[in-house]
Protein backbone atom coordinates (compact mmCIF):
# COMPACT_ATOMS: atom_id res chain seq x y z
CA UNK A 1 0.00 0.00 0.00
CA UNK A 2 1.50 3.47 -1.15
CA UNK A 3 -0.57 5.56 0.68
CA UNK A 4 -0.88 8.05 -2.23
CA UNK A 5 -4.57 8.75 -0.40
CA UNK A 6 -4.99 11.41 1.99
CA UNK A 7 -7.34 9.13 3.16
CA UNK A 8 -5.12 7.25 6.01
CA UNK A 9 -5.93 4.00 6.76
CA UNK A 10 -4.48 4.12 10.70
CA UNK A 11 -6.62 6.43 11.35
CA UNK A 12 -10.57 4.03 10.34
CA UNK A 13 -9.33 0.82 11.08
CA UNK A 14 -6.93 -0.72 13.83
CA UNK A 15 -4.27 -1.93 12.48
CA UNK A 16 -3.03 -3.30 15.63
CA UNK A 17 -5.34 -6.26 15.97
CA UNK A 18 -3.87 -7.87 12.81
CA UNK A 19 -0.39 -10.08 13.07
CA UNK A 20 1.72 -7.67 10.90
CA UNK A 21 0.31 -4.14 12.46
CA UNK A 22 1.54 -5.83 15.59
CA UNK A 23 5.15 -6.04 14.53
CA UNK A 24 5.19 -3.00 13.49
CA UNK A 25 2.99 -0.41 15.63
CA UNK A 26 3.93 -1.80 18.60
CA UNK A 27 7.82 -1.92 18.12
CA UNK A 28 10.48 0.01 19.46
CA UNK A 29 13.14 1.38 17.19
CA UNK A 30 17.11 2.53 17.73
CA UNK A 31 16.60 1.01 21.15
CA UNK A 32 20.70 0.13 21.16
CA UNK A 33 21.50 3.15 19.30
CA UNK A 34 19.65 5.31 22.08
CA UNK A 35 21.16 3.11 24.66
CA UNK A 36 24.78 3.93 22.80
CA UNK A 37 23.51 7.45 22.83
CA UNK A 38 22.98 7.20 26.74
CA UNK A 39 26.25 5.32 27.09
CA UNK A 40 28.27 8.20 25.35
CA UNK A 41 26.57 11.00 27.17
CA UNK A 42 27.58 9.44 30.58
CA UNK A 43 31.10 8.96 29.00
CA UNK A 44 31.35 12.29 28.05
CA UNK A 45 29.96 13.65 31.10
CA UNK A 46 32.80 11.87 32.90
CA UNK A 47 35.26 12.78 30.35
CA UNK A 48 34.80 16.81 30.96
CA UNK A 49 35.93 16.28 34.71
CA UNK A 50 38.81 14.40 33.70
CA UNK A 51 41.65 16.20 34.49
CA UNK A 52 43.60 18.15 31.68
CA UNK A 53 47.07 19.48 31.27
CA UNK A 54 47.23 23.05 29.80
CA UNK A 55 49.95 23.37 27.13
CA UNK A 56 51.59 25.27 24.92
CA UNK A 57 52.42 23.82 21.61
CA UNK A 58 54.87 25.05 18.81
CA UNK A 59 57.19 24.10 15.82
CA UNK A 60 61.28 24.16 16.37
CA UNK A 61 64.14 22.71 15.35
CA UNK A 62 66.84 21.32 16.32
CA UNK A 63 70.10 23.29 16.84
CA UNK A 64 72.99 22.91 19.79
CA UNK A 65 72.84 24.09 23.10
CA UNK A 66 76.49 26.49 22.80
CA UNK A 67 77.19 28.86 19.75
CA UNK A 68 80.31 27.90 19.29
CA UNK A 69 79.19 24.26 18.35
CA UNK A 70 76.51 24.96 15.96
CA UNK A 71 76.94 24.85 11.91
CA UNK A 72 79.85 27.57 10.67
CA UNK A 73 81.19 28.68 7.31
CA UNK A 74 84.58 29.37 7.00
CA UNK A 75 85.40 32.28 5.23
CA UNK A 76 89.16 34.19 4.60
CA UNK A 77 90.15 37.29 5.89
CA UNK A 78 91.39 38.78 2.74
CA UNK A 79 90.93 38.30 -1.26
CA UNK A 80 92.50 35.48 -3.07
CA UNK A 81 92.32 33.07 -5.57
CA UNK A 82 92.03 29.39 -5.00
CA UNK A 83 94.92 27.21 -5.85
CA UNK A 84 95.01 24.59 -3.96
CA UNK A 85 91.87 21.76 -2.26
CA UNK A 86 93.44 19.40 0.88
CA UNK A 87 89.77 18.38 1.98
CA UNK A 88 87.02 17.11 0.29
CA UNK A 89 83.12 16.93 1.45
CA UNK A 90 82.34 14.91 4.22
CA UNK A 91 86.48 14.53 5.72
CA UNK A 92 86.96 14.88 9.29
CA UNK A 93 89.48 17.67 10.20
CA UNK A 94 91.34 18.67 13.52
CA UNK A 95 91.55 22.02 14.75
CA UNK A 96 94.32 23.80 12.80
CA UNK A 97 94.04 21.69 9.83
CA UNK A 98 94.75 23.16 6.10
CA UNK A 99 91.57 23.32 3.83
CA UNK A 100 92.62 25.04 1.05
CA UNK A 101 95.57 27.34 -0.24
CA UNK A 102 95.15 30.64 -1.65
CA UNK A 103 97.19 33.07 -3.63
CA UNK A 104 97.14 36.73 -3.83
CA UNK A 105 95.17 38.85 -6.41
CA UNK A 106 96.31 42.21 -5.36
CA UNK A 107 99.39 43.88 -7.34
CA UNK A 108 100.73 45.00 -4.20
CA UNK A 109 101.21 41.46 -2.27
CA UNK A 110 102.66 40.19 -5.50
CA UNK A 111 106.14 40.46 -4.47
CA UNK A 112 107.92 37.03 -3.01
CA UNK A 113 110.13 38.59 -0.87
CA UNK A 114 108.15 41.70 0.48
CA UNK A 115 108.57 40.80 3.94
CA UNK A 116 112.42 40.57 3.32
CA UNK A 117 112.45 43.77 1.82
CA UNK A 118 110.24 45.63 4.33
CA UNK A 119 112.71 44.05 6.93
CA UNK A 120 115.74 45.41 5.07
CA UNK A 121 113.90 49.25 5.21
CA UNK A 122 113.49 48.64 9.06
CA UNK A 123 116.79 47.74 9.84
CA UNK A 124 117.87 51.17 7.74
CA UNK A 125 115.59 52.99 9.32
CA UNK A 126 116.61 51.59 12.70
CA UNK A 127 120.55 52.74 11.54
CA UNK A 128 119.54 56.14 11.08
CA UNK A 129 117.51 56.46 14.31
CA UNK A 130 120.96 55.39 15.59
CA UNK A 131 122.82 57.92 13.80
CA UNK A 132 120.78 60.48 15.08
CA UNK A 133 120.93 60.02 18.25
CA UNK A 134 124.89 59.77 18.05
CA UNK A 135 124.40 63.34 16.59
CA UNK A 136 121.96 64.41 19.49
CA UNK A 137 124.48 63.50 22.22
CA UNK A 138 127.34 65.22 19.70
CA UNK A 139 125.44 68.66 19.82
CA UNK A 140 124.21 67.58 23.55
CA UNK A 141 128.26 67.93 24.93
CA UNK A 142 129.03 70.74 22.19
CA UNK A 143 126.39 72.55 24.35
CA UNK A 144 127.89 71.83 27.20
CA UNK A 145 131.70 72.78 26.03
CA UNK A 146 129.97 76.12 24.79
CA UNK A 147 128.43 76.30 27.96
CA UNK A 148 131.62 76.19 29.80
CA UNK A 149 133.63 78.59 27.80
CA UNK A 150 131.09 80.70 28.01
CA UNK A 151 131.11 80.71 31.42
CA UNK A 152 135.05 80.91 31.61
CA UNK A 153 135.09 84.26 28.99
CA UNK A 154 132.32 85.86 30.77
CA UNK A 155 134.34 85.54 34.17
CA UNK A 156 137.38 87.04 32.46
CA UNK A 157 135.13 89.85 30.84
CA UNK A 158 134.04 90.53 34.64
CA UNK A 159 137.81 90.50 36.04
CA UNK A 160 138.74 93.00 33.12
CA UNK A 161 135.57 95.23 33.70
CA UNK A 162 136.25 95.13 37.79
CA UNK A 163 139.82 96.13 36.80
CA UNK A 164 138.82 98.91 34.48
CA UNK A 165 136.50 100.02 37.66
CA UNK A 166 139.40 99.64 40.21
CA UNK A 167 141.86 101.80 38.06
CA UNK A 168 139.10 104.45 37.78
CA UNK A 169 139.05 104.46 41.31
CA UNK A 170 142.79 105.01 41.47
CA UNK A 171 142.93 107.12 39.09
CA UNK A 172 139.96 109.54 40.73
CA UNK A 173 142.27 109.73 43.77
CA UNK A 174 145.44 110.47 41.86
CA UNK A 175 143.25 113.25 40.00
CA UNK A 176 142.25 114.60 43.18
CA UNK A 177 146.08 114.58 44.92
CA UNK A 178 146.67 116.59 41.54
CA UNK A 179 144.37 119.21 42.04
CA UNK A 180 145.49 119.32 45.65
CA UNK A 181 148.91 120.31 44.85
CA UNK A 182 147.74 122.18 42.20
CA UNK A 183 146.06 124.36 44.47
CA UNK A 184 149.47 124.03 46.47
CA UNK A 185 151.47 125.16 43.90
CA UNK A 186 149.19 128.38 42.86
CA UNK A 187 148.95 129.58 46.69
CA UNK A 188 153.00 129.43 46.52
CA UNK A 189 152.83 131.10 43.13
CA UNK A 190 150.72 134.03 44.04
CA UNK A 191 152.62 134.05 47.59
CA UNK A 192 155.89 133.95 45.81
CA UNK A 193 154.45 136.81 43.77
CA UNK A 194 152.93 138.94 46.45
CA UNK A 195 156.42 138.63 48.56
CA UNK A 196 158.42 139.43 45.27
CA UNK A 197 155.72 142.77 44.82
CA UNK A 198 156.89 143.72 48.34
CA UNK A 199 160.42 143.73 47.76
CA UNK A 200 160.98 140.77 50.06
CA UNK A 201 161.68 137.63 47.19
CA UNK A 202 163.81 137.68 44.62
CA UNK A 203 162.50 137.35 40.65
CA UNK A 204 164.39 133.92 40.10
CA UNK A 205 162.02 132.65 43.69
CA UNK A 206 158.99 134.07 42.10
CA UNK A 207 160.05 132.35 38.28
CA UNK A 208 160.73 129.13 40.15
CA UNK A 209 157.42 128.91 41.87
CA UNK A 210 155.70 129.60 38.27
CA UNK A 211 157.47 126.72 36.71
CA UNK A 212 156.51 124.29 39.45
CA UNK A 213 152.78 125.91 39.16
CA UNK A 214 153.13 124.73 35.44
CA UNK A 215 154.50 121.62 35.79
CA UNK A 216 151.60 120.93 38.30
CA UNK A 217 149.19 122.15 36.03
CA UNK A 218 150.45 119.95 33.45
CA UNK A 219 150.36 116.87 35.45
CA UNK A 220 146.74 117.72 36.80
CA UNK A 221 145.80 117.50 33.46
CA UNK A 222 147.77 114.31 32.50
CA UNK A 223 145.92 112.87 35.64
CA UNK A 224 142.80 113.71 34.43
CA UNK A 225 143.32 112.36 31.01
CA UNK A 226 144.20 109.18 32.48
CA UNK A 227 141.51 109.07 34.61
CA UNK A 228 138.85 109.98 31.34
CA UNK A 229 140.73 106.70 29.74
CA UNK A 230 140.26 104.61 32.73
CA UNK A 231 136.66 105.29 32.73
CA UNK A 232 136.55 104.34 28.75
CA UNK A 233 137.91 101.39 29.81
CA UNK A 234 135.23 100.62 31.93
CA UNK A 235 132.83 101.05 29.37
CA UNK A 236 134.53 99.11 26.76
CA UNK A 237 135.15 96.11 29.35
CA UNK A 238 131.39 96.76 29.85
CA UNK A 239 130.09 96.47 25.89
CA UNK A 240 132.92 93.58 25.59
CA UNK A 241 130.91 91.51 28.44
CA UNK A 242 127.78 92.26 26.61
CA UNK A 243 128.94 91.24 23.37
CA UNK A 244 130.42 87.86 24.99
CA UNK A 245 127.27 87.01 26.67
CA UNK A 246 125.30 87.89 22.87
CA UNK A 247 127.91 85.55 21.31
CA UNK A 248 127.73 82.60 23.47
CA UNK A 249 124.26 82.87 23.63
CA UNK A 250 123.62 82.86 19.48
CA UNK A 251 126.52 79.55 18.83
CA UNK A 252 124.68 78.05 21.91
CA UNK A 253 121.05 79.03 20.42
CA UNK A 254 122.33 77.30 17.50
CA UNK A 255 123.63 74.47 18.37
CA UNK A 256 120.66 73.74 20.91
CA UNK A 257 118.00 74.36 17.52
CA UNK A 258 120.41 71.59 15.81
CA UNK A 259 120.05 68.84 18.05
CA UNK A 260 115.78 69.99 18.27
CA UNK A 261 116.06 69.41 14.59
CA UNK A 262 118.13 66.25 15.18
CA UNK A 263 115.96 65.11 18.08
CA UNK A 264 112.54 65.52 16.31
CA UNK A 265 114.59 63.52 13.02
CA UNK A 266 115.22 60.88 15.34
CA UNK A 267 111.67 60.81 16.50
CA UNK A 268 110.23 61.42 12.93
CA UNK A 269 112.54 58.03 12.15
CA UNK A 270 111.04 55.87 15.02
CA UNK A 271 107.58 56.44 13.86
CA UNK A 272 108.95 55.60 10.58
CA UNK A 273 110.65 52.43 11.97
CA UNK A 274 106.87 52.03 14.34
CA UNK A 275 104.71 51.95 11.12
CA UNK A 276 107.51 49.92 9.18
CA UNK A 277 107.16 47.42 11.82
CA UNK A 278 103.56 47.26 11.83
CA UNK A 279 104.06 46.60 8.13
CA UNK A 280 106.01 43.50 8.44
CA UNK A 281 104.33 42.16 10.83
CA UNK A 282 101.25 42.78 8.48
CA UNK A 283 102.90 40.96 5.67
CA UNK A 284 104.19 38.22 7.68
CA UNK A 285 100.03 37.69 8.76
CA UNK A 286 99.03 38.25 6.01
CA UNK A 287 101.53 35.39 4.39
CA UNK A 288 99.99 32.93 6.87
CA UNK A 289 96.75 33.84 5.79
CA UNK A 290 97.41 32.37 2.52
CA UNK A 291 96.56 28.22 3.78
CA UNK A 292 92.71 28.76 5.31
CA UNK A 293 92.91 26.35 8.32
CA UNK A 294 89.99 24.54 10.34
CA UNK A 295 88.91 26.52 13.38
CA UNK A 296 88.17 23.48 15.34
CA UNK A 297 87.42 19.69 15.03
CA UNK A 298 84.80 18.69 13.12
CA UNK A 299 83.39 17.63 9.71
CA UNK A 300 83.31 18.75 5.86
CA UNK A 301 79.78 19.42 4.85
CA UNK A 302 79.82 21.73 1.82
CA UNK A 303 81.92 24.02 -0.38
CA UNK A 304 80.56 26.60 -0.50
CA UNK A 305 83.13 27.98 -3.32
CA UNK A 306 84.38 25.26 -5.32
CA UNK A 307 87.21 24.90 -8.02
CA UNK A 308 90.46 25.98 -8.76
CA UNK A 309 91.40 29.57 -9.70
CA UNK A 310 88.19 30.81 -8.41
CA UNK A 311 88.32 34.23 -7.02
CA UNK A 312 86.82 35.81 -4.27
CA UNK A 313 86.45 38.67 -1.97
CA UNK A 314 87.54 38.66 1.62
CA UNK A 315 84.38 37.50 4.02
CA UNK A 316 83.06 35.54 1.41
CA UNK A 317 82.24 32.04 2.72
CA UNK A 318 84.44 29.17 1.25
CA UNK A 319 83.32 25.72 3.44
CA UNK A 320 80.84 24.96 5.74
CA UNK A 321 82.15 22.80 8.87
CA UNK A 322 80.05 20.79 11.37
CA UNK A 323 81.77 20.56 14.85
CA UNK A 324 82.47 17.24 15.53
CA UNK A 325 81.44 17.30 19.20
CA UNK A 326 77.89 19.08 20.38
CA UNK A 327 75.11 19.10 22.93
CA UNK A 328 71.93 18.99 20.92
CA UNK A 329 68.62 21.83 21.92
CA UNK A 330 65.38 22.47 20.22
CA UNK A 331 64.98 26.25 19.64
CA UNK A 332 61.18 26.90 19.21
CA UNK A 333 58.81 29.89 18.85
CA UNK A 334 56.08 30.93 20.83
CA UNK A 335 53.39 33.58 20.44
CA UNK A 336 53.90 36.43 22.75
CA UNK A 337 50.84 36.05 25.16
CA UNK A 338 52.01 32.55 26.02
CA UNK A 339 55.50 33.73 27.03
CA UNK A 340 54.60 35.09 30.51
CA UNK A 341 53.97 31.24 31.11
CA UNK A 342 57.35 29.89 30.46
CA UNK A 343 59.81 30.01 33.28
CA UNK A 344 63.98 28.83 33.05
CA UNK A 345 63.57 25.37 34.06
CA UNK A 346 59.88 24.86 32.32
CA UNK A 347 59.06 20.97 31.44
CA UNK A 348 58.90 20.60 27.77
CA UNK A 349 57.93 17.37 25.75
CA UNK A 350 59.58 17.11 22.36
CA UNK A 351 59.13 15.07 19.60
CA UNK A 352 61.55 14.65 16.74
CA UNK A 353 60.34 14.74 12.80
CA UNK A 354 60.73 10.93 11.79
CA UNK A 355 60.63 9.61 14.95
CA UNK A 356 56.85 7.79 15.60
CA UNK A 357 54.87 8.79 18.36
CA UNK A 358 51.28 9.17 19.92
CA UNK A 359 51.17 12.41 21.41
CA UNK A 360 48.18 13.87 23.72
CA UNK A 361 49.18 16.78 24.44
CA UNK A 362 46.43 17.18 27.63
CA UNK A 363 47.44 13.53 28.60
CA UNK A 364 51.28 13.18 28.69
CA UNK A 365 51.98 10.39 30.32
CA UNK A 366 49.93 8.42 27.59
CA UNK A 367 52.20 9.84 25.48
CA UNK A 368 54.53 7.60 23.34
CA UNK A 369 57.60 8.77 21.38
CA UNK A 370 58.51 12.08 23.13
CA UNK A 371 61.54 13.12 24.83
CA UNK A 372 61.82 15.05 28.03
CA UNK A 373 63.43 18.63 27.62
CA UNK A 374 63.38 22.01 30.36
CA UNK A 375 64.06 25.54 29.29
CA UNK A 376 67.64 27.16 29.57
CA UNK A 377 67.24 30.51 27.72
CA UNK A 378 64.31 32.66 26.69
CA UNK A 379 64.48 35.50 24.01
CA UNK A 380 64.09 38.85 25.11
CA UNK A 381 63.32 40.79 22.05
CA UNK A 382 60.75 39.10 19.40
CA UNK A 383 62.21 37.62 16.42
CA UNK A 384 61.52 38.43 12.94
CA UNK A 385 58.20 36.30 12.72
CA UNK A 386 56.43 37.73 15.22
CA UNK A 387 57.40 35.23 18.01
CA UNK A 388 59.89 34.81 20.77
CA UNK A 389 62.64 32.14 20.48
CA UNK A 390 63.00 29.39 23.33
CA UNK A 391 66.18 27.31 23.59
CA UNK A 392 65.26 23.82 24.84
CA UNK A 393 68.24 21.27 26.66
CA UNK A 394 67.59 17.76 27.61
CA UNK A 395 66.42 16.75 30.55
CA UNK A 396 68.16 14.59 32.30
CA UNK A 397 65.85 12.99 34.76
CA UNK A 398 64.06 11.86 31.07
CA UNK A 399 64.72 9.19 28.29
CA UNK A 400 68.11 10.65 26.54
CA UNK A 401 67.25 11.99 23.33
CA UNK A 402 67.83 9.58 20.58
CA UNK A 403 71.53 9.82 18.97
CA UNK A 404 70.60 9.73 14.93
CA UNK A 405 68.93 12.77 15.59
CA UNK A 406 70.92 15.62 13.51
CA UNK A 407 70.97 19.02 13.65
CA UNK A 408 68.40 20.97 11.51
CA UNK A 409 65.99 18.62 11.68
CA UNK A 410 62.35 19.72 13.11
CA UNK A 411 60.34 19.29 16.17
CA UNK A 412 57.36 19.98 18.10
CA UNK A 413 57.57 21.03 21.02
CA UNK A 414 54.39 20.84 24.12
CA UNK A 415 55.05 22.85 27.19
CA UNK A 416 53.13 21.66 30.26
CA UNK A 417 50.88 23.79 32.17
CA UNK A 418 48.97 23.64 34.93
CA UNK A 419 45.86 20.86 35.73
CA UNK A 420 42.56 21.53 34.96
CA UNK A 421 39.15 20.11 34.38
CA UNK A 422 38.74 19.00 30.47
CA UNK A 423 35.23 21.44 30.81
CA UNK A 424 37.21 24.36 31.58
CA UNK A 425 39.58 23.50 29.10
CA UNK A 426 37.15 23.69 26.07
CA UNK A 427 35.53 26.88 27.40
CA UNK A 428 38.63 28.72 27.70
CA UNK A 429 39.66 27.37 23.97
CA UNK A 430 36.04 28.46 22.99
CA UNK A 431 36.59 31.76 24.45
CA UNK A 432 40.02 32.04 23.26
CA UNK A 433 41.47 32.91 26.67
CA UNK A 434 44.64 32.15 27.49
CA UNK A 435 45.90 29.60 29.44
CA UNK A 436 45.93 30.55 33.58
CA UNK A 437 48.76 32.01 35.04
CA UNK A 438 51.15 31.01 37.27
CA UNK A 439 54.66 31.30 38.67
CA UNK A 440 56.61 28.08 39.07
CA UNK A 441 57.12 26.76 43.33
CA UNK A 442 60.41 27.54 43.59
CA UNK A 443 59.90 30.75 42.43
CA UNK A 444 57.03 31.89 44.80
CA UNK A 445 59.60 29.95 47.65
CA UNK A 446 62.90 32.04 46.68
CA UNK A 447 60.59 35.17 46.67
CA UNK A 448 59.00 34.41 49.66
CA UNK A 449 62.66 33.95 51.15
CA UNK A 450 63.66 37.17 49.90
CA UNK A 451 61.00 39.06 51.43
Amino acid sequence: MLNISHNQLNKKVDLSQFKSGKNIMNKSYYKYFNRFLLAAAVILLIVLFLPWTQNITGQGIVTTLKPNQRPQTIQSQIPGRIEEWFVQEGDFVKAGDTILRISEIKSDYFDDKLVERTNEQIQAKSSSVVAYSGKVEALKRQITALENERRLKLKQTENKLLQARLKVQSDSIDLEAAKTNLKIAETQFNREKTLQDEGLKAVKDVELKRIKLRETQAKFISQENKYLASQNEVINAEIELSRTKASYADKISKAQSDMYTAQSSQLDTKAQVTKLENTYANYKKRNSLLYVTAPQSGFINKALTGGIGVTFKEGQELVGVMPASYDLAVETFVRPIDLPLLHIGEKVRVQFDGWPAIVFSGWPNVSYGTYGAKVVAIERFISDNGKYRILLAPDETDHEWPEAIRVGSGAKTIALLEDVPIWFELWRQINSFPPNYYEPQTNKTASKSKK
